[in-house]
């Protein structure tokens, strides 16, 4: 080492430093457009949940909303409906398996596992698309008197279940929560 190299900075150290700083800021302010286009628009969030007051709904009745672009069924069944569907042997079932996001992968499709729970077996949310091909089925039809995809043959118990025809799988129960006595809230 010479007696004239330097150990401490100097002003060119400075302007590099100080131009290094200016050009990241600069490429993290044009970047920032790109990446802020990634996250989703309001009407986007505010369909990833939604809360639907069920206080209007009797026994017997069943609501339709729409949520993420699909039809959910909400019924309020009969104690007859429940009966009907406890009854029914898991041998009966075309597809063993629950369909509740609320239950975990494996659980089996007793009406339990299906209806919103304890204390609430009265309830049923289900996504209202056939798992054969994405049609929505009507309510309080056909022969178990649960719903019936007229499109091609497929019939559901009171549960929701598969029973009868070419769908492979009950149908789907999405992510919900009684957030209160009268309110559910989907997704």
């Amino acid at each position: 080492m010479s007696a004239t190299d330097h150990s401490e900075p100097t002003r060119r150290d400075f302007l590099y430093v100080a131009t290094g700083m200016a050009g990241a800021v600069g490429v993290a302010g044009a970047a920032w457009p790109f990446i802020d286009q990634l996250r989703p628009d309001a009407s986007t969030l505010a369909l990833a949940s939604i809360d639907v007051d069920v206080s209007s709904i009797e026994s017997g009745m069943s609501v339709t909303v729409k949520w993420r672009g699909k039809p959910v069924f909400i019924r309020n069944r009969t104690d007859k409906e429940v009966e009907d569907a406890k009854a029914v042997p898991m041998a009966d079932l075309k597809d063993p398996v629950a369909r509740n996001e609320n239950q975990p992968a494996e659980a089996d499709a007793t009406d339990l596992a299906r209806s919103a729970g304890e204390g609430k077996e009265n309830w049923i949310v289900m996504v209202g698309s056939c798992t054969h091909l994405g049609c929505v089925p009507l309510g309080q039809a056909g022969d178990f008197g649960g719903w019936f995809c007229p499109c091609h043959g497929s019939h559901y118990d009171t549960a929701g279940r598969i029973r009868k025809g070419p769908a492979p799988q009950n149908l789907h129960i999405p992510h919900y929560a009684f957030t209160s006595d009268t309110v559910v809230k989907i997704g």
